[in-house]
């Protein structure tokens, strides 16, 4: 039998054809979800995480379908001229910022690449030159929400696992293993939120040892400390909120007070007690322990409450630079209707009103209506209305007839896009312009294919929101051919 020595691939194992090493092979391209791209011999793709664009690498395979490989680094040859050195030591293990290896200014060529990508291969449009992509003053400490998750079995490293010592306490406050629901990473300092974020939870989790608080095991569903959520404004105000799964209301107390104690410049600090099956607490009854229950956040002047339900965009310092470009592209003089579709909690319609005749927000969760209306009065905002609904049903035309047929239409709908419903309305009643703010080019892309007969896209702008990720916010100006 004759034996394989192609120097590029060699088998792991004869049970297992999934896995296989690939020598020295350059990664080409960073592509979706924060992996990078590089070819197979065989010409298939590689998609490979913790790697940088120029790398020269060895890689070990783990499946196999297809048309690519899934594969990790286990040798490199050659280091990226894009490649640095990250400054977290849970980089390649938490997963929350998988570009920190490489340079910022990589970081957003390629995600100015991926938005042009999806626009022309995806909506198939005519489109102008793209202006160039807003990137982050604030690489790091640039959100204003993070949430961590408890767990009495914490993620372990290699060397842990190897070693014979008693490894003693496992309990970690952290975030979630990708693709693994119950692991949990401990994480001792955090790039992504301004202090005091670190300190505050960091304390919680070493007074929780202290006292022997059980922290959660979510195989067996037990244990008193579950999910811990921290919020920060620009005003410098900050929310916490623990959320517990048992209702042990003298070990609940014991920490809400000595963390209020201990911070006392917590300007919200709240709780829920949630013994369902998941941790999401949008369902859930929270309680107000001390302070006030929402914080405000501010804007040119104008202030926004944010509870702890609320919906609020994660960067509040490139939040106000997307909401400028938005109004720009809208180019308002004081005389239009506009209509905010997906409007939230309001912030874009008020952001706008003050250039507009009259400003009508919509929105599918009655909370943040609500917080859209308290929003107004506080701003002393007279001229936006807002109604909840689904927006495919409420967005019809005896709404239209009793708003007013809008001049201008702002759009920032969730990831899936917008409904095929509301955008047969927009062609419909064809507003002069169409404002699509978008979390995701590619649904963008899919909504502008459906819009192209009527309406031309004139500029389009990307907006770097989350540094160090492969997110990244896309605002597109559509004209009334």
């Amino acid at each position: 039998m004759k034996k394989f020595t192609n120097p590029y691939f060699c088998a792991m194992g004869r049970k297992n054809t999934d896995k296989v090493v690939f020598h020295q092979i350059q990664v080409l391209d960073a592509g979706a979800k924060g992996v990078s791209v590089a070819k197979a011999p065989d010409g298939k793709v590689i998609f490979i995480p913790n790697v940088v664009p120029g790398d020269v690498v060895d890689v070990q395979t783990f499946k196999k379908r297809k048309a690519y490989y899934e594969g990790k680094a286990v040798k490199f040859h050659e280091l990226s001229e894009h490649r640095i050195e990250p400054i977290c030591d849970h980089f390649g293990i938490c997963g929350g910022c998988k570009w920190q290896n490489m340079k910022y200014s990589q970081q957003l060529y390629y995600k100015q690449n991926e938005v042009k990508n999806h626009l022309q291969r995806i909506g198939k449009v005519e489109l102008p030159e793209f202006e160039t992509i807003l990137g982050s003053e604030k690489q790091f400490f640039y959100r204003n929400k993070m949430e961590f998750s408890f767990s009495n079995a914490r993620w372990l490293t290699e060397k842990e696992i190897e070693s014979t010592e008693d490894l003693g306490n496992r309990n970690a406050l952290g975030f979630h293993i990708p693709k693994m629901w119950d692991k949990i990473l401990d994480i001792q300092k955090c790039y992504l939120q301004e202090d005091p974020s670190n300190a505050i939870r960091n304390e919680i989790r070493d007074f929780a040892n202290e006292h022997n608080l059980a922290f959660f095991n979510p195989r067996e569903q037990s244990g008193l400390l579950r999910t811990f959520m921290i919020r920060t404004a620009s005003t410098g105000e900050i929310m916490v909120l623990i959320q517990f799964y048992e209702n042990d209301k003298k070990n609940r107390e014991l920490l809400l007070d000595h963390l209020y104690e201990k911070f006392p410049q917590i300007t919200s600090l709240q709780y829920v007690v949630n013994s369902k099956q998941n941790d999401t607490i949008y369902d859930q009854d929270i309680k107000l322990y001390k302070g006030r229950d929402y914080i405000l956040e501010e804007m040119e002047g104008l202030k926004f409450s944010i509870n702890a339900k609320s919906f609020y965009q994660t960067n509040s310092d490139q939040a106000y630079e997307l909401y400028k470009i938005t109004r720009d592209f809208a180019g308002l003089s004081g005389n239009e209707t506009v209509y905010d579709l997906y409007t939230g909690t309001g912030t874009i319609a008020q952001f706008v009103s003050k250039k507009a005749k009259k400003v009508i927000g919509v929105e599918s969760v009655p909370e943040a209506i609500l917080d859209a209306k308290a929003n107004a009065e506080r701003n002393n905002i007279t001229n936006c209305e807002f109604f909840v609904g689904d927006m495919k049903v409420v967005f019809n035309e005896s709404f239209i007839a009793q708003h007013g047929k809008p001049d201008v239409i702002i759009t920032d709908p969730p990831r899936d896009g917008m409904h095929k419903d509301v955008i047969d309305q927009i062609l419909k009643i064809a507003p002069q312009k169409v404002v699509y703010v978008s979390c995701n080019s590619a649904t963008q892309a899919r909504d502008l294919a459906l819009m192209d007969e009527k309406y031309k896209v004139t500029r389009v702008r990307p907006v770097d929101m989350f540094p160090q990720t492969h997110h990244v916010e896309n605002v597109v100006l559509l004209e009334l051919r």
